[in-house]
């Protein structure tokens, strides 16, 4: 499937807020900077703004208050990364993981240690190629990698950083061909951002229900924010987006292929913990907004906020929704800004229907 040609582009306020989004280091638990920058933009148009101790956000549109349904759009805030676990004695950082870090993608990278008062540069070393007997060439485990700020010693890096300074990439965004943007920290800040579109858009449309826009923190460490979110919201609904794997790239073996594809529109989880009405309201929202849409199977769990957040106050009917991301987990990950918006338009109109399908109970 492809999306519809006369998708329109994101306007210069839509995407300086993704440019800001992926611009601001938000690895989990270190989340406070991006919530910022999430938080001004929906409060330009939500009707209040709330956050929680560990920083989750929640914008809400009110509705009509004579519909007593609630619908929630969430993405995750945090990105993968690094953190600082050591500082030897010659000056150089030992690093632990922040979530799945990719050991095979880190070495030979520029990163930025978050340090208290300022940022400090440095980059994971690689010893050259002329040094290293390639018979022996292996992906070093990251607790066995390190980073190098330049220091001489290791009373001069404790002066620069400290042990528990979080560490990202320092890539930035780059634009590719056909309205695709490479970057990192994609999974998930496309996925707030949507969440945040969606709001807005149905806002603008006068949706009925009361719809709210969630940012959570630390789903890359296994889905916290959504299980404290879920447990503090009375939600009919929740659609959990975020990103999925489109297998279409080249080095993608047989039996890891599957239907997705990037620029192919918005991915509708089908299995565990996706609702069946909500499946049956996001396809219906497609079909009747001209969204076209891919469908994925998942059989055991979905590995988003959906599985955080169905479970809580005796079960909230949950989805899936995925962005379709090539090379997942690495500086460079690669969406379709096409697919961003249909996502977003595909989710306002799941919430301008959300009161006819509520509540959202299987029929036994």
């Amino acid at each position: 499937m492809g999306l519809p040609t006369e998708t329109p582009d994101m306007d210069d306020s839509q995407r300086a807020f993704l440019d800001d989004l992926l611009t601001t280091p938000s690895p989990s638990g270190f989340e406070t900077r991006g919530q910022r920058v999430w938080v001004d933009y929906v409060s330009q148009f939500a009707d209040r703004v709330e956050t929680d101790a560990y920083g989750n956000a929640v914008a809400v549109h009110e509705g009509d208050p004579s519909v007593d349904t609630a619908f929630a759009v969430g993405g995750h805030a945090d990105e993968i990364g690094f953190i600082v676990r050591d500082i030897v004695e010659d000056g150089f950082l030992r690093i632990a993981r922040v979530g799945g870090s990719d050991r095979t993608v880190s070495k030979g990278q520029h990163v930025t240690v978050h340090a208290q008062d300022e940022s400090v540069q440095g980059v994971i070393g690689q010893t050259a190629i002329h040094l290293r007997d390639g018979s022996e060439d292996e992906y070093e485990d990251i607790a066995e990698q390190f980073v190098d700020v330049g220091a001489e010693d290791g009373e001069e890096a404790e002066d620069l950083v400290s042990v528990g300074d979080p560490v990202t990439f320092s890539s930035g965004i780059q634009e590719l061909a056909n309205r695709r943007i490479a970057a990192r920290g994609l999974d998930n800040r496309a996925g707030t951002w949507v969440a945040a579109e969606s709001l807005r858009r149905a806002a603008d449309a006068g949706a009925e229900a009361t719809v709210y826009a969630v940012s959570t923190v630390q789903e890359e460490v296994g889905l916290k924010g959504a299980q404290m979110v879920g447990f503090d919201l009375d939600l009919d609904a929740y659609v959990a987006v975020d990103v999925t794997h489109a297998t279409d790239n080249p080095d993608v073996d047989g039996g890891n292929r599957g239907p997705v594809e990037l620029s192919a529109g918005p991915v509708v989880g089908r299995g565990s913990a996706n609702h069946p009405n909500l499946v049956a309201l996001a396809r219906e929202s497609g079909d009747a907004d001209d969204v076209e849409f891919q469908l994925q199977a998942a059989g055991s769990r979905t590995g988003t906020d959906a599985d955080g957040v169905f479970t809580q106050r005796g079960g909230v009917p949950s989805l899936n929704i995925g962005i379709p991301n090539r090379y997942m987990h690495t500086p460079v990950e690669v969406v379709d800004t096409a697919d961003l918006e249909a996502i977003a338009d595909l989710c306002a109109g799941m919430a301008e229907r959300a009161d006819k399908y509520a509540p959202f109970e299987v029929e036994i």
